[in-house]
């Protein structure tokens, strides 16, 4: 029988899942014409992270890396719509850093 991790045990998880929660705290303040362009993709893809890693959880431990890489993605993914998100002023520099 295959060993599945427990993802809601894993720091990982837990991190990615705060992520995606103060990313949609902080999508509030965006202006209202964003709503179905960059702060829906800013969304989706914060979400992406934490979802992904408990979809994998699911699988193989090699399958499960693969989804690990995903999540990676869609970090990466984040980080250069935050940057865009601050080129607009729509967060300052400190926000960026958090």
């Amino acid at each position: 029988m295959k060993k599945r991790h427990n993802y809601k045990n894993l720091k990982i998880w837990k991190l990615a899942l705060e992520i995606a929660n103060d990313i949609s705290d902080l999508l509030i303040n965006f202006p209202k014409h964003e709503r179905y362009d960059l702060s829906s993709q800013i969304s989706r893809c914060s979400v992406s992270i934490p979802s992904n890693i408990a979809e994998g959880s699911a699988k193989t431990d090699k399958s499960f890396s693969n989804y690990i890489d995903i999540s990676l993605g869609s970090s990466f993914e984040l980080g250069t719509q935050l940057l865009v998100a601050y080129h607009r002023k729509y967060i300052n520099n400190e926000t960026l850093k958090n």
